[in-house]
């Protein structure tokens, strides 16, 4: 063998050592990679679900925060400070939440009628609010000969929190007390105390608890289960404004985001939500109610509202504002559902679309819509009951029913 032979075989050996060793390398970096990975997805799955739990939480608070402001006797003892804290948490979550929508309308309707003030006028500024409150109830001077006397000087945020943490005590407190005074009924049924934050199950608790009769609870029984079933499906806190603004808009053709302002649109938003979920669950109501009645009623008011709602806007924008109607009488309602969908009516529109800003092609396509509807739109909200028997199909489904995209099955 030759002395070339001998270097060919040591650099050979050597590149194959080499190739070995970088192979390792190359093997170490792509566990560390593949370990890092898994790890920064198990970081990224636990912080969506702590960020769940977390919005969970916080929306039970607002609605622990809330439940006394429907109780006339915590308005007769409320501070303004506890008033101002309400208003706080009903305005942050009532885009998001149907109970705090329905709190700020009664939030609003209280403060109105017992200090003039108007929280639409006052918005998310509490602390105007409160100082207005204290102004006119003379709390706010007790208040501050308080706050001298103990040295205090709190800043708002403290305040909020503080009492925040009172009100969920309390109402932790509360429901302790419903759980013992209902406690067979939750044994029967195997309901955890918390389910007690769900109003609508702590009342079908409630109702069961004080049924005189086997047929009465029977009725209470089954509306216990059925909410228990809807807590398996929404949770305690049931369905957010987004889902049901979601779900509404998908399945009734109108649906605007105007009408998530409206409470009672709300209210039967979820009806029909809840409706839907017990159909598909096989739940067929109980014998005072059943869920076929349930869900036309819902749906007959979620088609209301939208009608209501459309007068509305077509009034503005025609200048026929519901002061205007009433100063002019029933003279000038029967004169405009005459003169309703005929030339002069449809030109007038238009000329009234184009003050607004609207343009040509805005301008020919509400035309267009105004025009395929022949009936004044208040014709449609005094109908009869004779006339409401022709929405029935040969199919036996409401014309309601065939409006929506998912109705319920029957």
């Amino acid at each position: 063998m030759s002395e070339s032979d001998g270097i060919d075989d040591f650099l050979d050996n050597g590149m194959r050592q080499s190739l070995m060793i970088a192979s390792r390398i190359a093997e170490t970096l792509a566990r560390r990679r593949q370990e890092s990975q898994r790890q920064q997805e198990h970081q990224d799955a636990q912080g969506a679900h702590e960020a769940k739990a977390r919005l969970t939480a916080e929306r039970s608070a607002a609605h622990a925060a809330l439940a006394p402001v429907h109780k006339d006797q915590w308005w007769d003892k409320a501070q303004p400070a506890d008033i101002a804290t309400a208003h706080a948490v009903a305005e942050s979550w009532k885009d998001h939440d149907p109970t705090a929508l329905e709190a700020a309308g009664k939030i609003r309707q209280e403060v109105l009628a017992r200090y003039g003030i108007d929280t639409h006028d006052v918005g998310p500024d509490t602390a105007y609010l409160e100082s207005g409150i204290r102004t006119i109830t003379t709390e706010k001077a007790r208040q501050e000969e308080l706050a001298r006397s103990q040295g205090e000087t709190r800043t708002a945020a403290a305040e909020h929190e503080k009492a925040m943490q009172l009100l969920a005590a309390a109402r932790a407190e509360e429901l302790r007390a419903q759980a013992a005074k209902l406690a067979p009924e939750m044994e029967r049924h195997q309901v955890p105390v918390e389910y007690l934050a769900n109003p609508e199950l702590a009342q079908a608790l409630q109702t069961a608890h004080t049924a005189k009769t086997p047929k009465a609870l029977e009725a209470a029984d089954a509306t216990v289960k059925e909410r228990l079933f809807l807590i398996g499906k929404d949770g305690i806190n049931g369905p957010d404004i987004d889902q049901l603004r979601k779900e509404t808009t998908a399945n009734i053709n109108g649906t605007e985001e105007a009408h998530f302002k409206d409470p009672e649109f709300v209210k039967a938003a979820k009806e029909l939500h809840d409706a839907k979920l017990l159909a598909k669950g096989g739940f067929k109501g109980t014998q005072f109610s059943s869920l076929e009645q349930r869900y036309e009623r819902a749906e007959k008011e979620l088609f209301a509202r939208l009608e209501g709602l459309g007068r509305e806007i077509e009034n503005r924008v025609t200048g026929n504002d519901s002061g205007r109607l009433r100063d002019q009488g029933l003279k000038a309602e029967s004169t405009s559902a005459a003169g309703y969908g005929s030339a002069e009516h449809h030109e007038k529109f238009a000329e009234s679309l184009a003050t607004t800003g609207a343009n040509e092609t805005q301008i020919r396509g509400r035309l267009a819509a105004a025009r395929s509807e022949g009936t004044h739109p208040s014709a449609a909200v005094t109908m009869g009951k004779g006339a409401a028997k022709a929405r029935k199909s040969g199919a036996g489904k409401t014309a309601g029913a065939e409006r929506t995209k998912n109705g319920l099955s029957r």
